[in-house]
Formats: C-alpha cells, structure tokens, sequence
C-alpha cells in the first residue's frame, strides 16, 4: 500500500486524478447502479484540468466537489425524464389495454373470464356469446372492461 502511494505522489496530483476516475469508472462495472460513472467522470475532469491549469488540492478537491454534484445532478434529471417514457413498464395488465380476444366462455349478466397468455382474467361488458371477439378498453383493478369488436 505504500508502494502504492509512493507511485500515486510521484506521478503527481494530475495522475492521481485520472486513476482514481479509471478506478471509480472500472468499478461501475462491478458494483453496477449509474452512478460511480458520475464520480469517475469528475476525477478524470479533474485531472484534466489539474495537467493544464497547476493548483492548490484544496482547489482540485473543490473542482471535483463541483464536478461531482453537477454531473449527478444531471443524471438524476436525465433518468427522472427516462423514468416516464413507459408506464406499462413491469405493469402487465397496463400493456392488455387495446388487445384483442376471443371468448372462449359467454359473457353473462355483464361479467365473464378472458384468457390472455397464462392469465385468466374477469371481463365486465355486454353479454355476448363464446366466440365473440372482444378489445379490453378499461381497467379497474383487477378487472378488464371489454366491448364487443
């Protein structure tokens, strides 16, 4: 460990940064999340900037305080936007809306069952014979509304 710190001094304050941002990005790798990325990204900034402009470490460890927080920050906003492209996402019974059907059972009374896939699922709708084709247009809960195609 100490050769180690002897090596990181002799290449000095730039290189130093530039590991530690190959370190924290290779480390995204292993301990996946998307964000060590952020931090990676910082260090190896840092120690661009470290190379051409000399400084204090109290203004490199400023640089990539403020390098950091922003880089974060525009992730965090960037995967809030993503977040809202598919609500259907991980919701199944979201993605059934505007699917379409076969009644293998009559719908009786308003109420009947649909298989989609591997699910049996309960309809409400008009009364209708098996073998009628039916779109599911609603959902409440866990029950499809379905009208008649």
């Amino acid at each position: 460990m100490a050769d180690a710190l002897g090596i990181l001094a002799a290449l000095g304050p730039a290189w130093s940064w530039v590991i530690a941002g190959l370190v924290l990005a290779g480390a995204e790798i292993a301990v996946p999340g998307v964000f060590l990325i952020w931090l990676g990204l910082a260090a190896l900034a840092t120690g661009l900037a470290a190379a051409l402009i000399p400084m204090p470490w109290q203004g490199r460890t400023l640089l990539f305080a403020a390098l950091a927080v922003l880089l974060v920050g525009i992730a965090i906003r960037l995967s809030g936007r993503a977040g809202h492209r598919d609500a259907t996402l991980n919701r199944a019974d979201r993605g059934l809306i505007g699917r379409e059907a076969v009644l293998a059972e009559p719908v009786v009374r308003g109420t009947g069952r649909i298989r989609f896939d591997d699910t049996l699922w309960r309809i409400e709708g008009p009364d209708l014979p098996a073998g009628s084709r039916v779109r599911v247009v609603a959902l409440s809960g866990t029950v499809l509304r379905v009208e008649e195609i």
